[in-house]
């Protein structure tokens, strides 16, 4: 017995040291073969290669995490060359076809190259032994860094349970992705809308939602100075000053901060979900929706009339840079047979936040003009652009096939359809800080799963084609079955652990109610 334990005890690390050696073993082999590549003699191939994800003929940001790609071509090694016009280049040796960049020489070389061209040398060994060269890719590096950090929601694409669901924030430089909250947190519940204020890193609103004996967990999580609170929003009425009862139903979303930090403006809906028998799957209708502000300052709740009206119902609401305007967007009652007639116009209305005063609802975009429903309006922090989607009917437009993305000019009020677009679902988008670069959510890769995707967004107006989210294995996207959506994107990371957000949302506390009008305030429970 002893004999056999002492055997055991030298076979064990025997295996484990046999197991080192070949990986390092391999990787020798990968450097003297890459070290041996004659590149100059490689026979060339006149036109690009293929490769997935298509990182082609894009303006990426200086600060993006390496685009590592597969190289779709037959071989049986593969090589790639990454140059620019200044610094050294980068050669990548694989014996497969995925291409992973070295990620502090990928940084290096695309800081000594802003806004200046990007090639890869792609080489392909042939089964007859000779290295094949393809046509250079080319990229261009912006001059623009792209926010540092991006928020976005993982979902299965499932129809009526919430399965493993979180929101997630992804540090772009690099792969790291680390866990916002998850509803794994608070027994399965829902958490959405995720919304960060401008110029204020140490602010955030998330909602959760409950059900049955949970229905407690259903709130605004507000993260503010420190602090996290929840906020019960269930009770807003349609219409301020209205004699009709408070609606209970309806839930908090879409939230936007105002500029300064003090005021969040929302939307109150009841969204459920319907199927179609044949053709598209499912659709989406809001059969009540109104706005309100909540002020944190004094934790209450207010709405107007003009945003709250009985006879529209108004969502997707989203602040002008100088706080002057809350644009949103509005659309008739109209009953659930009636969904592909639902058709939503973009307006505006004046607000002055000192005195809480508010101005008259004026059209910016009707939809009887553009012919589709307009809705998701998000401003550019230069104050020049407005982005939306616009589908042919629906408030929901993550839902709608030929859901678009379009770009308004505030001073001209001219708009036009991204060059960006594919065509699939476009839906879900957000501005960086300095106004050149958007994020959105596109299905274009296979029509089900929603990819988060970047583009450049020139003086002009001009969105230049997308770059894909980059991933450590260019592989990813094949067996990922999840969808992202709401992408946000901040310069600071989270300002609250997902601890802390969950226990929040797990606790009781008090049944706030939130006012009609200007009314008592309500009272949320306040977690340090």
């Amino acid at each position: 017995m002893k004999t056999e334990r002492r055997a055991i005890y030298w076979i064990l690390p025997a295996i484990v040291l046999v197991i080192v050696l070949a990986v390092l073993g391999f990787r020798v082999s990968v450097m003297r073969r890459g070290a041996g590549v004659d590149f100059a003699a490689a026979v060339a191939v006149n036109r690009p290669p293929h490769i997935r994800p298509d990182y082609t003929d894009a303006v990426i940001p200086p600060n993006i995490a390496p685009l590592n790609f597969l190289v779709e071509e037959p071989g049986t090694d593969y090589a790639v060359r990454v140059r620019s016009a200044q610094g050294e280049a980068i050669d990548v040796v694989s014996r497969t076809p995925k291409i992973v960049i070295p990620l502090s020489r990928w940084h290096q070389l695309l800081s000594a190259n802003r806004g200046g061209k990007l090639y890869f040398d792609v080489y392909v060994h042939r089964a007859d032994g000779q290295w094949t060269r393809f046509e250079p890719i080319r990229n261009t590096i912006a001059d623009a860094d792209i926010d540092g950090y991006l928020f976005y929601r993982l979902i299965k694409p499932l129809y009526t349970i919430y399965m493993n669901m979180a929101t997630c924030q992804r540090e772009l430089r690099t792969f790291e992705e680390s866990v916002v909250v998850n509803n794994r947190s608070f027994q399965g519940g829902c958490a959405n809308c995720h919304t960060f204020a401008p110029n204020h890193p140490d602010q955030m609103i998330l909602h959760s939602r409950g059900s049955g004996d949970t229905s407690y967990w259903s709130g605004m999580v507000v993260v503010r100075h420190g602090k996290v609170s929840k906020v019960d929003t269930r009770a807003l009425a349609r219409a301020a000053g209205s004699d009709r009862e408070p609606i209970k139903e309806l839930l908090a979303g879409q939230t936007s901060w105002h500029p300064n930090g003090r005021v969040a403006a929302f939307a109150a809906m009841r969204v459920e979900q319907f199927f179609h028998a044949v053709g598209h799957t499912r659709d989406a209708y809001d059969g009540e929706s109104d706005l309100a502000l909540y002020d944190a300052d004094s934790n209450t709740v207010t709405t107007t009339p003009s945003i709250s009206n009985p006879d529209r119902l108004e969502t997707s609401p989203t602040w002008s840079p100088d706080g002057r305007y809350l644009y949103f967007s509005s659309r008739d009652r109209l009953p659930l047979q009636y969904y592909t007639h639902i058709r939503c116009d973009l307006m505006r209305i004046r607000y002055e936040a000192d005195s809480g005063r508010w101005g008259e609802v004026e059209p910016v975009l009707l939809a009887k003009d553009t012919g589709l429903s307009i809705t998701q309006p998000r401003i550019s922090p230069d104050g020049r652009w407005l982005l939306c989607c616009m589908s042919p009917y629906s408030s929901f437009p993550a839902f709608q096939a030929s859901s678009d993305l379009y770009l308004l000019d505030l001073e001209t009020r001219e708009y036009h359809r991204l060059a960006a677009n594919s065509p699939r679902s476009e839906s879900w988008h957000c501005w960086s800080s300095n106004s050149r670069w958007i994020a959105f959510t596109s299905k274009r890769r296979d029509g089900v799963f929603a990819r988060i995707y970047f583009s450049y967004v020139d003086e002009a107006g001009r969105a230049h084609k997308p770059v894909l989210l980059p991933q450590k294995d260019p592989s990813f996207y094949d067996r990922f079955i999840k969808t992202y959506n709401i992408p946000e994107l901040a310069r600071a990371p989270a300002p609250a652990t997902c601890r802390a957000l969950a226990r929040v949302i797990r606790s009781p506390g008090p049944a706030g109610v939130a006012q009609r009008d200007a009314g008592p305030g309500m009272q949320g429970r306040e977690v340090p």
